[in-house]
């Protein structure tokens, strides 16, 4: 198999304007003659949904939720990227393109994340047409902060609830559609395979979660805005019900796997506390702006706070080590998530931790509240405060900025940020990888897209905070209506896609046999206990850190785990009915071919990059090793019936605007 990015001749400023400008396109009247399917409702499918529908294609919207309000995307916190320059920094379409390659470890297409950011100011103007209540400064005008990876103010925001507002933007729009009737919405339906014939996506086959009803669908072109697999680590900030079903089926069918191994551990989410946790909580990456991250100096004083025998606000400044402004004085606290999240679990392991489990690290308030204090107290004219006051004022403006966060914390916690240090530690956020696709977000299987966290496409080895608002947003608004229409062209004189062929039958068939075989395998252990296995065995073999020989304990262990669950797992009830343990036993199954992949992808990769740190390629210092001679490509998988039997297929990364060299934030 060929791989054909698609990429468009030119310099990489022009590429998308020439794309545009040369396109094939589809008339108004014969939109009207074409169905497109999107599957899923985050911001990547609700503005694709809108904007495909506004445009005149009849859309079909699927979500497994009650309503499309309640993607994901929902729950991001901190912001998302522009390179407006409203700061007047020395930001630039450029400087985002750049700070975004480099971010990824130099392991995306430079032709890609060029559009990337140059359509990201387009975004805010969009949002704020629709709505978005973005923060403002004292004048009125949009205000920015500095996220990881950058030295820059680049990032709008809407408190600490980003993805809330801006998920309400794209629903509104995508309402507004379903009011028309351009828009059929399928909520509480799960997809459950896709339907390829003659070569082509022609639909898909859906279970109506309520009634347990199983639906063929059919159209000219099906849109995957699924999400990431960031739930194989079972522990992740990831909604409980994310999966990576959809896009697995999807590469069962055809669809090449890409970068499978590169996922993202974010480094301030809120430790684990017990072995009974089934999800984890993010803490968002814009409380580093102000937060200064820090553990003891001396390893006494770590064990005396593990023991709770010491307060964290006893310790003296001169005994504190903030270790991300000692190893990285250029970008302190903002360096990017790979890298902070890697320094936390090397103090911790080191034996710093400052929690019972040993597996926490302090992100510290105190210098911002009493900074922005003191300003407070000039602006108000306040001669000569007293510490309380400035305190006072100083609290008031950290509650501004990030009060809805703090909220969280210590109803959570039962700790007052405030007046305490956080307790942070990394978690499992985010996939960079996904199922490949090209220039046109179309993957390996003709008519078939992949859009935001579902694909690949846009943030290499490691994303940088508040660019994945910006890539669903970029994919689902301004992207995908331009080139979808390069294939739907060619499909005018299709007709309408009959669903009463063989291959839906065949697709039909083989949902309801798995079904079948779930609700009637009469095992004794439950799904959960399964994913919760194959989590630990992910996250201690593939997780922040790996190594050639954890990786291949791995993948045996999850071949033994895998031919265990489809001998024993228990699924209750039925299948004509609403019975979540089903739907869970479907998304486990899948997570156990795919973290398999994951596993074989880690081992492949002889380098450290990014997300991906192998503990064999490393630095004198302990910084990622990457090897350009051999693995500056995408490594993308082809599904031939196990995932330890896929085929690797290698797109190559040209890079003619960036220089390759050894990321440093130092």
């Amino acid at each position: 198999m060929r791989l054909d990015s698609k990429i468009p001749a030119g310099p990489l400023e022009e590429k998308w304007t020439r794309y545009k400008g040369t396109v094939n396109l589809v008339s108004p009247a014969n939109k009207r003659k074409l169905d497109v399917i999107v599957v899923g409702t985050g911001l990547a499918g609700a503005s694709a949904a809108a904007s495909l529908a506004e445009l005149g294609y009849n859309v079909k919207a699927f979500c497994f939720q009650d309503s499309p309000r309640r993607a994901h995307s929902i729950a991001a916190q901190g912001g998302i990227n522009a390179a407006k320059n409203y700061q007047n920094d020395g930001d630039s379409v450029y400087r985002l393109f750049y700070d975004t390659i480099k971010g990824g470890d130099y392991r995306s297409r430079e032709a890609n994340v060029y559009r990337l950011a140059e359509v990201s100011a387009n975004i805010i103007d969009q949002c704020v047409a629709q709505g978005v209540p973005f923060a403002r400064d004292y004048g009125g005008l949009l205000d920015n902060r500095s996220f990881g990876g950058t030295q820059v103010s680049r990032t709008f925001y809407a408190k600490g609830q980003t993805g809330q507002q801006l998920l309400l933007g794209a629903y509104s729009a995508l309402s507004r559609q379903i009011a028309k009737g351009t828009v059929q919405m399928f909520a509480r339906h799960e997809m459950l395979d896709v339907v390829v014939v003659d070569g082509k996506a022609r639909g898909i086959i859906a279970r109506n979660l309520v009634t347990g009803e199983i639906e063929r669908h059919g159209a000219h072109a099906v849109l995957l805005a699924t999400g990431g697999y960031g739930n194989v680590f079972f522990l992740s900030t990831n909604a409980m019900g994310s999966n990576g079903s959809a896009a697995w089926k999807a590469h069962k069918r055809g669809a090449l796997f890409a970068n499978p191994c590169f996922t993202q551990i974010h480094p301030t989410c809120i430790p684990q506390s017990g072995e009974y946790q089934s999800k984890l909580t993010l803490m968002s990456e814009s409380l580093r702006n102000d937060g200064r991250i820090w553990v003891p100096k001396d390893r006494k004083d770590a064990e005396l706070l593990r023991e709770g025998k010491l307060k964290p606000i006893d310790i003296p400044e001169e005994k504190r080590d903030y270790y991300l402004e000692r190893r990285y004085p250029a970008f302190g606290n903002l360096v990017p998530r790979d890298v902070a999240s890697r320094a936390a679990k090397e103090r911790c392991d080191e034996g710093y931790g400052v929690n019972p489990t040993g597996k926490a690290v302090f992100l510290d308030f105190e210098s911002a509240i009493m900074r922005y204090g003191q300003v407070e107290a000039n602006l108000q004219g306040i001669k000569n405060p007293s510490k309380e006051k400035i305190r006072e004022l100083g609290e008031k403006i950290i509650e501004a900025k990030y009060g809805n966060l703090f909220q969280m914390y210590e109803k959570i916690t039962d700790i007052n940020p405030y007046k305490s240090p956080m307790m942070i530690y990394p978690a499992v956020h985010y996939t960079m990888g996904g199922i490949w696709v090209d220039y046109e977000l179309m993957t390996t299987i003709p008519g078939l897209y992949a859009l935001g966290e579902a694909n690949f496409s846009d943030h290499g080895a490691n994303r940088l905070g508040a660019s994945a608002l910006m890539q669903g947003l970029a994919d689902g608004y301004f992207v995908i209506p331009y080139t979808i229409g390069n294939y739907l062209a060619g499909e005018i004189k299709t007709g309408k896609i009959d669903t009463n062929t063989p291959e839906f039958e065949s697709a039909e068939k083989e949902v309801r046999d798995r079904i079948a075989h779930f609700l009637g395998n009469n095992g004794k252990t439950s799904v959960d206990t399964f994913h919760r296995e194959l989590g630990k065995i992910m996250w201690d073999k593939c997780g922040m850190s790996r190594n050639a020989q954890g990786l291949q304990e791995a993948i045996r262990e999850i071949q033994a785990l895998r031919e265990e669950f489809w001998k024993d797992v228990k699924v209750p009830g039925r299948s004509d009915m609403y019975n979540p343990e089903l739907d869970k036993a479907g998304r486990v199954a899948d997570f156990l071919e795919l973290g398999e992949l994951m596993c074989l992808d880690a081992l492949d990769r002889n380098e450290s990059c990014g997300g991906h740190f192998r503990e064999e390629y490393q630095t004198e210092d302990g910084e990622a090793l990457r090897n350009d001679a051999e693995y500056a490509y995408v490594a993308a998988w082809e599904y031939t019936g196990k995932p330890s039997e896929a085929i690797l297929h290698k797109e190559q990364l040209v890079f003619e605007n960036v220089e390759l060299k050894a990321r440093s934030y130092k």
